[in-house]
């Protein structure tokens, strides 16, 4: 793709579904994206390479998801001045635990927004970006507000549906 606003990076494509949830929530909102598998660890000049010809294309933020180490959110923050989005992936003997604490735990000067691990993580991930983004643009901004009128106007059918018995 020519032009991308937000790029979601897998560690690892045993995090595609993770990914995908994260690319369904930006097109919901019609933000152009990409979804890449690059490995912080086994790839890093490929990482490297992509963050400066995303950049070059348009991207303005990132969302990394990775499992274990986790270490790709850093990596893409370390070689970027975009926002990163870390979201890890519960795929470790560690259910995520170590993933959490590598994409949370970044030193100062090289930040990492972290979104919970897993689906709900990867979702809110593509939201927030939709969020920043939306903070320049008044037609997203018109859609981020319909997002959050249909999120009220479910609660309150949910509500109204409850079989209080």
């Amino acid at each position: 793709m020519d032009n991308i606003q937000v790029s979601v990076i897998l560690g690892s494509d045993s995090d595609l579904e993770l990914g995908k949830a994260a690319i369904n929530s930006l097109k919901n909102f019609d933000i152009s994206c990409e979804l890449k598998v690059i490995s912080a660890h086994r790839s890093p000049d490929v990482l490297v390479d992509y963050l400066k010809s995303s950049k070059e294309r348009g991207c303005k933020a990132y969302i990394a998801i990775a499992g274990m180490a986790a270490h790709l959110a850093g990596a893409v923050a370390a070689h970027s001045t975009s926002p990163v989005l870390g979201v890890p992936a519960a795929n470790s003997s560690l259910n995520g635990l170590d993933a959490i604490l590598s994409t949370l735990q970044m030193p100062a000067g090289v930040p990492v927004a972290t979104f919970a691990a897993g689906k709900a993580g990867a979702t809110n991930a593509g939201i927030f970006a939709a969020q920043m983004l939306a903070s320049n643009d008044d037609s997203l901004a018109e859609k981020m507000k319909s997002f959050k009128a249909e999120l009220r106007d479910k609660t309150i059918e949910k509500d109204k549906n409850l079989d209080r018995d």
